[in-house]
């Protein structure tokens, strides 16, 4: 068993914008994370994943960098980040950089020299090509609807931006940039940062003819055609080679349009590249074929055969990392639970206990141990997220796909907005997050789902997630046990078991409001609960599971 701190880790996202505004101006800081340090040690957690602070125009709030070491001025200064990387260290908790490397802000120095001539030193840093029978060089479109690609009358070519036309994709192909970055990077590493998480990695090498793809719902190739390009996994073990080695850090990789195969090389356990990534495959399953703009729901199924496929096909190969929210994701109870009153507390711990229990890193995203749900947006104009607005005009307005009442719902559903309303502090005023006008509006139901009233309840959703998390402290089969499934036909139950040595848990969540029934295994029947979200019931042959019941038995 190879036992590594960051597979035994807790890692927990913070998105600053929303987090806590230490000074009025209705956007979350650095100094107001630095205040709720305490908050983060009380949960239990480890590690710190940070969103981008980096100095930034904000087109992609923060994805789009003009200056990777330094930082956006709304968030504060780099004496304040100082003060809070020593503050995380002072209270045990690592600290996790996100690293944006794939594309920069239109607004970094290295593009404003790109674009200025074709003999400029900075033009191969960014990829350039001319039309292609006087269109665009091919039909890959961006994550954020329309083009890749953009056209610059300065030097009659176009450019490559997978996402905003304002983040132009770097050139990882030219050896100057791949050393640049890795200068920043280990220019963090020595300030003290423990780690990175790297965004949309799996897409920095391109495929040398830039192809054409298959054409999706808006008429353009997916974002993902480009994905685990030829080079990518040479490039990634030069990293490691020039950096990662460097320190004992903690990686994971945003890795979109993954497959199981490409995983076992990104995250091998041999540690040549990353400690292990992000797939996507479970975020889809919700989805209408390629298009996420739905608000159906999901099969129990086919969750559970693709989160199988995954634990069991890096078990012992290489490692994977658990998560139902983060900064790009609505909140999961509202998609794979039930945000009512009557079962939100309930179906809030069942899908903490499926995703903690399972063998993996956890990551928790703020407010996700509160129960956070997605938020009553009324109109388009109350998004502040780049995806969700440019969706809402090039789906209704140009291309007339869905009506607005429809494509409302759909964004209330699946918008990333949902996940960057403020944080719920209290019952006060802007959930206690701000004094002032807050950047994005705050869910109404601030008033009861807030931290200052689950950190005093011992059946909260908050000392739900505590447990969880200092159970897998405790005890090594949680962490590093092998996974099985157990009904993988039924459609309301998710169980399975996890095995180390002698020692076997199983694991049972009801996914539904509806009672059901389950036939407990012989080897648990003489067994004894380690969580369950309901009062217990002594355990029979027979069990009635109740409304999003969830518990785990040691044998």
């Amino acid at each position: 068993m190879d036992k590594r701190w960051w597979k035994e880790s807790i890692v927990y996202q913070i998105y600053p914008r929303s987090f806590k505004d230490s000074d009025g101006d209705g956007i979350g800081d650095l100094n107001g994370i630095t205040e709720k340090m305490d908050y983060l040690e009380k949960l239990g957690i480890n590690v710190l994943w940070l969103s981008p602070v980096y100095k930034s125009p904000n087109d992609d709030n923060g994805y789009d960098i003009s200056d990777y070491q330094d930082i956006m001025d709304e968030f504060g200064t780099m004496e304040d980040f100082d003060k809070m990387l020593s503050s995380a260290h002072e209270h045990g908790i690592k600290l996790v950089m996100d690293l944006v490397v794939n594309h920069t802000s239109d607004e970094h120095p290295w593009f404003i020299e790109s674009r200025k001539s074709l003999e400029n030193p900075y033009r191969d840093y960014y990829i350039w090509r001319p039309a292609k029978d006087g269109k665009e060089p091919n039909n890959w479109g961006s994550c954020f609807s329309g083009s890749a690609w953009q056209y610059d009358e300065k030097t009659d070519m176009y450019y490559l931006h997978l996402f905003s036309k304002k983040q132009p994709d770097l050139n990882w192909d030219n050896p100057k940039v791949r050393q640049e970055v890795f200068d920043m990077m280990n220019w963090w590493l020595d300030k003290g940062v423990d780690g990175f998480r790297m965004d949309v990695i799996s897409l920095i090498s391109k495929k040398p003819d830039l192809p054409d793809g298959p054409a999706g719902i808006n008429g353009y190739a997916s974002f993902n055609e480009p994905a685990n390009g030829p080079h990518v996994h040479e490039y990634l073990q030069e990293m490691r080679e020039k950096v990662l080695n460097n320190a004992d850090t903690i990686t994971v990789g945003e890795c979109s349009g993954v497959t199981l195969e490409e995983a076992k090389k990104y995250a091998r356990s041999d540690e040549k590249e990353l400690n292990m990534v992000f797939q996507f495959e479970h975020m889809h399953v919700d989805a209408d074929g390629s298009n996420k703009w739905t608000d159906k729901k999901m099969d129990l199924r086919d969750l559970k055969e693709i989160l199988t496929r995954w634990q069991k096909g890096l078990e012992d190969i290489a490692w994977n990392s658990l998560f139902w929210e983060n900064h790009d994701q609505p909140r999961s109870i509202s998609r794979f639970g039930n945000d009512s009153k009557e079962y939100h507390n309930v179906s809030a711990k069942m899908l903490a206990t499926c995703l903690h229990m399972m063998q993996g890193t956890p990551y928790v995203y703020q407010g996700q141990e509160l129960g956070m749900t997605n938020a009553p947006f009324m109109s388009v104009k109350d998004f502040r997220d780049l995806d969700s607005i440019n969706a809402y005009y090039e789906l209704v307005e140009e291309q007339k796909v869905f009506t607005s009442e429809e494509m409302m719902r759909y964004l209330r559903a699946k918008s990333r907005d949902n996940a960057r309303t403020p944080f719920q502090w209290d019952d006060s005023e802007n959930a206690g997050f701000t004094t002032g006008t807050p950047w994005i509006m705050v869910n109404p139901n601030y008033t009861e789902i807030n931290a200052k009233d689950q950190l005093g309840d011992p059946d909260s959703v908050f000392c739900y997630y505590q447990k969880l998390i200092k159970l897998r402290k405790e005890k090594d089969i949680i962490v590093y046990g092998n996974y099985d499934l157990l009904l993988p036909d039924s459609k309301e139950i998710y169980a399975y078991t996890r095995t180390l040595g002698e020692e076997k848990l199983l694991v049972v969540c009801n996914f539904y409001e509806k009672e059901t029934e389950i036939e407990i295994p012989e080897e648990f029947r003489c067994g004894g609960y380690l969580i369950s979200n309901y009062e217990t019931k002594p355990v029979r042959e027979k069990m009635t599971l109740r409304p999003y019941e969830s518990f785990v038995i040691e044998k």
